[in-house]
């Protein structure tokens, strides 16, 4: 069979002003595939059907051919002549290459062939007419000619909508789409044996159509070469080269441990009790955290009894238990009515750290944790810290002598705070803290360290302390040596470090980052001459082919004096010479709005569709200091909005390829009410989302089910009653007269974090008011979108309103929610 390549060329010219005819004068080729008629057993088929030669069209051919075969290319501008077959019937392949940054309609119309097909992207299109969203398209034609026939293919486009479309060549390169982000495989944990020699990966892997794949495998660090490869939740041992994992067995549940090799597995345990359970370091017990359920009421009328009793499980309690894999009996280790839980084992697995969590709910803060070590043998425990609301977390020195705790600035009565007088510090800003077990002397060790502490470990191989911390809008590692208790910035190749894994007894670590241009990649670090090795790179497989826009910091000064970072995307084929119109992206507070690759906000699938994009992160977010973050402490958006504001003012009038009348603003749950805050406080925008954003302080403090624990960060000491200034005065719900922009709201209306009903007031004001607005539910979804089909047009419909507010084209959204007269 032969198979003959042609290689794409192109002629566009506009018919009339607001239509355009794009002639394809070449294209690529595959075939001919030769077909003959087969043996007529029968004169009909089971369904009486005679045979007609026309059917061999619906013979299935492998699609992509057309486009990796590397055959010579030909031309012909009267048409496409196929070649002849001399074969009874022959099928051809013609494929083209189109691409579109935003949602339009094209009509496909073909010349001179007796019998063919359409198919678009893989799918058969049972008309000419195309629906393209935005993205890079592969059109194929599947042609049926009978022997020694020559025919001769002219294939057009057409559509209304000038500059829609553009036609590429294979080796161009695609733009970037959502599939591209919702797709593929990622690293989903990492984790490094005792001698550092081998890396459990562990994966997850996302099809079209949603469905997940999870995966294991163990490499050797020195060779990558692959060990095993599995799909169980496997964990290293802590002291001995080997690996564990948990199966279910007719008899009940086995602890299994695998040499990684050799292979061979030892039934190291059966008729385990449920539970979570991990093992000791000393591997002669597992800890077991165990659930009791709570007290249940009737189910159609019952009883609330705190503000948290509504959360599913909250009733539920938590406690500890010791199972010795020698003598297999589960000691009960903790007993009470409160929630118990495991903060850490010392290497010689004597003693355990762990917390009880007591409720309070008439003083800030509202929960409050006592840290204990206890003793395992003896049961005996020693109280740490009483008491304390401000602590995230807490590990043992590898002696087991001191304890490193995590925890906000107000932890231990405020001895690492570092903000101005009146203000209150953010309670996800995490320090670092130092106890001495012995004498109860502690030490804050970050208090003047802007960076937010995120993750943390206390090696002992080389006995420093490593972890992560955000760094404005990066996250970075950081070695600390207790000697001295200096900080040093660990110099990775990647912008943000998502998960990092020490070695027990050598000098070496793993991590896991990316970037605002890349996916995931695994480096292995030696710890002594502080070299990094690229292990496994997926972010080279899920990028192949795709062409990203350039990402550039810019910084600017508030009228404060502040600086304030940001960054900006390019399109791919950004032309400076042109104006763009701009999406503004930001969270207002808490956390910043980190340079990760993938989001649920995938800045450079904006760009692709024509849209500048620029991230800002404004006063606060944390990574930026104590002071910094601590503007997000009753200011109920102030200074925030004002932050984003010039920002946008100076960025547009710095720029000169942006249009400062289409710009558009975009943000989630504190960034949703940030969204409506600004839309109260200027008209610089031209289009505005809200995604589960809060329109009244005072309903979202009573009514989600964290709403009064949130506002112990965000409105530190202030209530309803006692800051009517705050609750009433800066929610945008008695602000709404003063919106103008179109302003769209997002919610799913299973929100138990920000209820629905934050949106449906504000939209019912705007309604009231005779505003443009649009309020679209997403039906059965939480706080985040989750749900495969359900996240796709979700985001499709963030797309739609832009393009119909920013590019002043509503044919998706009419798509998507045509208008109705009701």
């Amino acid at each position: 069979m032969k198979k003959i390549l042609f290689l794409m060329t192109l002629t566009a010219c506009a018919s009339f002003v607001q239509a355009e005819d794009i002639k394809v004068n070449t294209l690529k080729y595959a075939g001919p595939y030769p077909m003959q008629q087969p043996f007529m057993v029968d004169e009909t088929d089971v369904n009486a059907k005679k045979y007609s030669a026309e059917t061999l069209i619906d013979t299935p051919l492998p699609l992509t051919d057309v486009f990796v075969s590397e055959h010579a290319d030909i031309k012909g501008n009267d048409g496409i002549s196929l070649p002849k077959s001399d074969a009874d019937h022959a099928l051809h392949l013609m494929g083209f290459t189109l691409q579109n940054n935003r949602y339009g309609k094209a009509k496909l119309t073909v010349e001179g062939l007796t019998k063919y097909h359409f198919y678009l992207d893989g799918t058969k299109v049972g008309t000419d007419s195309l629906v393209l969203e935005p993205g890079t398209h592969q059109v194929v034609i599947k042609a049926l000619t009978a022997k020694n026939n020559a025919e001769k293919a002219k294939i057009n486009l057409s559509t209304n909508d000038t500059g829609l479309l553009k036609l590429t060549g294979s080796k161009a390169g695609r733009n970037i789409l959502l599939t591209d982000i919702l797709h593929g495989k990622r690293f989903s944990g990492i984790s490094l044996s005792v001698d550092g020699k081998y890396l459990i990966t562990n994966y997850s892997d996302t099809k079209p159509g949603g469905k997940s794949d999870y995966s294991a495998a163990i490499t050797e660090l020195a060779t990558g070469r692959v060990v095993a490869q599995g799909s169980e939740n496997w964990q290293w041992m802590p002291k001995s080269v080997k690996y564990y994992y948990f199966r279910e067995r007719l008899h009940g549940r086995e602890l299994v441990v695998v040499d990684p090799q050799t292979g061979a597995e030892e039934v190291l345990a059966d008729q385990l009790p449920d539970g979570r359970a991990i093992m000791a370091p000393s591997e002669d017990y597992l800890l077991y955290m165990m659930r009791q359920e709570g007290p249940k009421e009737r189910k159609d009328v019952f009883e609330v009894l705190e503000p948290d009793d509504r959360q599913p499980g909250w009733r539920d309690r938590t406690y500890l238990a010791k199972y010795d894999l020698k003598t297999h009996v589960l000691q009960q280790l903790t007993y009470g009515y409160r929630n118990m839980y495991l903060n850490d084992i010392s290497q010689d697995g004597k003693y355990i750290l762990f917390s009880v969590s007591t409720n309070r709910l008439t003083e800030r803060p509202t929960s409050l944790q006592t840290v204990y070590r206890m003793d395992v043998n003896t049961l005996e425990a020693e109280k740490l810290v009483d008491g304390d609301g401000f602590l995230a977390g807490a590990t043992f020195s590898p002696d087991a002598k001191q304890v490193l705790f995590q925890g906000s600035p107000e932890a231990f009565d405020g001895v690492g705070k570092n903000v101005k007088a009146d203000q209150v510090p953010s309670m996800y800003d995490y320090q670092l803290y130092v106890m001495d077990i012995k004498n109860k002397e502690l030490k804050p060790l970050t208090k003047y360290f802007n960076p937010n502490v995120t993750d943390m470990e206390w090696s002992t191989a080389d006995g420093n302390i490593y972890f992560m911390a955000e760094n404005k809008d990066s996250v970075c590692l950081y070695r600390m040596e207790p000697a001295s208790w200096e900080i040093h910035q660990m110099r990775v190749p990647e912008e943000l470090v998502k998960s990092f894994s020490l070695a027990n007894k050598a000098t070496t670590m793993v991590y896991c980052g990316q970037g605002t241009k890349n996916s995931d990649r695994i480096y292995s670090v030696d710890l002594k001459n502080n070299s990094h090795k690229l292990v496994e790179d997926l972010s080279h497989e899920l990028l192949d082919g795709i062409k990203l826009g350039d990402c550039k910091s810019w910084n600017f000064i508030n009228s404060r004096g502040d600086t304030i970072f940001g960054r900006y995307y390019l399109p791919a084929d950004f032309d400076p010479n042109k104006q763009y119109p701009m999406v503004v992206d930001y969270y207002g507070g808490c956390s910043p709005t980190s340079r990760t690759f993938e989001s649920r906000y995938p800045q450079h699938v904006y760009a692709s569709m024509g849209y500048v994009v620029y991230v800002v992160n404004p006063s606060g977010a944390t990574g930026f200091g104590q002071e910094f973050a601590a503007r997000h402490v009753n200011t109920a958006g102030k200074g925030v909005a004002e932050d984003i504001i010039e920002g946008v003012k100076q960025f547009t009038a710095e720029h000169s390829f942006i249009n400062p009348k289409k710009i558009g603003c975009i943000g989630a749950s504190y960034g949703g009410f940030m969204t409506q805050y600004l839309q109260t406080q200027t008209d610089i925008f031209a289009a505005a989302i809200s995604h589960a954003g809060i329109s009244d302080h005072t309903s979202y403090w009573g009514e989600g089910y964290w709403g009064y624990n949130y506002s112990e960060v965000s409105m530190a000491n202030s209530y309803p009653w006692t800051r009517k200034d705050l609750y009433v005065d800066q929610s945008p719900l008695f602000n709404a007269d003063k919106i103008h922009t179109p302003l769209l709201f997002l919610h799913g209306n299973a929100d138990t974090n920000v209820p629905m009903g934050e949106s449906i007031q504000m939209f019912t004001a705007l309604k009231l008011l005779g505003r443009p607005t649009a309020f679209v539910v997403v039906d059965g979804q939480n706080h985040h979108i989750l749900d495969y089909e359900k996240r796709i047009r979700w985001q499709n419909t963030i797309f739609a309103w832009f393009q119909k507010w920013l590019q002043d084209d509503d044919s998706w959204w009419e798509a998507m929610y045509p208008t109705k007269k009701l």
